[in-house]
């Protein structure tokens, strides 16, 4: 199980705890109760028994590795099953032999500071420790609301380890802070513990890392704003700060228009790990839902039915009001909207998604239509090893999006005064740079304008200053589709398209035709370029002045 996987699941938030009548069971999905099913499934047969083994209790990941952290969802998984009635494991006495080994397995792992390993990256981590707290947590209230001593016996004394290292410990990201402070939340919740909450207050008083446009400072659109809005959801419940949750509804109104057919998250401005990954908005399925329900928002509503796929039974029980139908509204789908924090624009014309990204980024303008995703656009200039094409400047422009570049490429002379010392080596020849007059200087502007019309897009690459510079365009599509009307190059997945041509790539019964094509050099491989998108790349070529509008219409 990957850090990404167990963030999915860890994602758990708890009500006000008491000893009032267990919450009714009956309507949640049977689709719900069957993911859990088979996830029990999965962890029996996956879960180290040998008595032997100094991992025994714990579940290996595809590279042999055990994750402490992992813990934190078998608890969940187990205990949720043992307690709903209407999974298989009901009351089955090997949810609560099963939760002991992996308790045993954690306990023995827990660092002297009250943390947790993370085997990849992170050791002995306060943040790692607040993402296996908050399942192990709400296992914990449900166990008081259940009234199941024997899984209450297990979990709370390891709630109490872990809480010495949330109480002390650090974070080094964004997120970590807003993860660390639902964990702290709910203990506070559990035990009254004042301090958790002192904690927990001292993290928030830092303010909350939104821009703008509604994104958090990291723009992991798939990852970690997930986490930040559901942690802040949590402690804006637990510690009776419902101004929390206005961080969490700005949120979610950004990535209403973030948004592909079919609901795929755009995840191209994202500095984490999931930049350009593509997935489904799952992990907002709690944040949203909550609020859909609280403020009886159908767009939200909406939201959250998009991310259907993140329901985790464990949350359903802990808040039953989750189960309340909010009558939906359409999300947006037809609309220009421009961030102009992030530096992007986005617009959707139903089944139609274009995102352009101002600055800073090599594929400018990233294409869907329907199930055809053409991942990007990009273009580079043999010039110097170094004009692969990313915009230092760009935005709105003559009803269109223009995104600028200008580049030297200077020749040095020799150094005025004998350097000290005498020799320059390679590794100071970068910075001798400073003191050497430079001479026969060439320039290269370069330059993309995207404009939409009623038929699609076109798309003008200008590349000119220095003549005969080799310019290589790439057209780079998702995996899966058929293309037509190119010719095959040397290398995985390259293609030419032919001058005057044009290209095709269908997916199911969508079509996106391109072109028409410039085939003057079959050097697309350019020097000083990132290396080809994963997937099918077609190239346009040729020479400086470069000057051409590649047209990307419906079939």
């Amino acid at each position: 199980m990957t850090r990404r996987n167990w963030l999915t699941a860890a994602g758990a938030a708890a009500q006000v705890v008491s000893s009032a009548q267990a919450p009714q069971q009956p309507g949640i999905s049977d689709t719900v109760i069957a993911n859990v099913n088979r996830s029990v499934e999965n962890l029996l047969g996956r879960q180290v028994l040998d008595p032997g083994s100094r991992f025994r209790g714990g579940i290996p990941d595809a590279d042999g590795l055990f994750w402490h952290g992992t813990t934190g969802s078998i608890c969940e998984m187990f205990g949720v099953a043992y307690m709903c009635d209407r999974t298989k494991y009901y009351k089955n006495p090997l949810m609560i032999e099963r939760m002991k080994l992996a308790v045993d397995w954690v306990t023995k792992g827990i660092t002297k500071d009250g943390n947790i390993d993370l085997p990849i990256t992170n050791f002995n981590s306060t943040p790692d420790t607040a993402f296996f707290t908050n399942p192990v947590a709400t296992i914990a209230v449900l166990a008081r609301r259940y009234k199941v001593p024997e899984i209450t016996g297990l979990v709370e004394p390891l709630l109490h380890r872990v809480g010495e290292g949330l109480l002390h410990g650090g974070v080094h990201t964004p997120n970590h802070r807003w993860v660390v402070t639902s964990a702290l939340a709910q203990l506070y919740e559990l035990f009254g513990d004042v301090q958790y909450r002192n904690r927990a207050n001292q993290w928030l008083n830092e303010g909350i890392d939104m821009d703008p446009d509604g994104q958090f400072s990291e723009r992991s659109t798939t990852v970690y704003n997930t986490v930040s809005d559901r942690g802040l959801t949590m402690a804006a419940i637990k510690l009776n700060r419902p101004d929390l949750l206005d961080y969490v509804r700005r949120n979610l109104d950004s990535m209403m228009y973030l948004l592909h057919p079919g609901n795929e998250v755009v995840t191209e401005i994202s500095k984490r790990q999931d930049k350009n990954v593509r997935a489904k908005p799952d992990r907002y399925w709690f944040p949203a839902k909550y609020l859909a329900v609280k403020d009886n928002n159908g767009l939200y509503e909406a939201f959250a039915e998009a991310g259907i796929g993140g329901q985790q039974l464990s949350l359903l029980l802990e808040y039953p009001e989750l189960q309340k139908p909010v009558a939906a509204k359409p999300l947006p789908d037809n609309y220009v909207k421009i961030f102009p924090t992030v530096g992007i624009a986005r617009i959707r014309r139903g089944k139609t998604s274009a995102t352009l990204q101002f600055t800073g980024a090599d594929r400018v303008f990233c294409l869907r239509r329907g199930q055809v995703v053409m991942n990007g656009i990009r273009f580079a200039s043999a010039f110097f090893g170094k004009a692969q094409f990313i915009p230092t400047a760009g935005g709105p422009k003559d009803g269109g999006f223009e995104f600028t570049q200008s580049l030297e490429g200077p020749y040095y002379q020799p150094l005025d005064t004998k350097p000290e010392p005498p020799i320059i080596y390679h590794d100071q020849w970068g910075a001798s740079w400073k003191n050497r007059k430079k001479s026969g200087i060439s320039k290269l502007n370069q330059s993309v304008f995207v404009q939409e019309d009623a038929n699609g897009f076109s798309v003008r690459i200008q590349s000119a200053g220095t003549n005969d510079v080799p310019v290589a365009v790439e057209v780079s599509f998702a995996p899966g589709g058929v293309l037509e009307g190119c010719e095959k190059l040397k290398g995985e997945d390259q293609y030419l398209l032919p001058a005057g041509k044009t290209g095709s790539y269908r997916v199911g019964d969508d079509v996106l035709k391109f072109g028409p094509g410039l085939s003057e050099t079959r050097y697309v491989n350019v020097r000083g370029a990132l290396p080809k998108l994963d997937g099918t790349s077609v190239y346009l070529t040729g020479y400086t002045p470069f000057d051409r509008t590649i047209r990307f219409d419906w079939a």
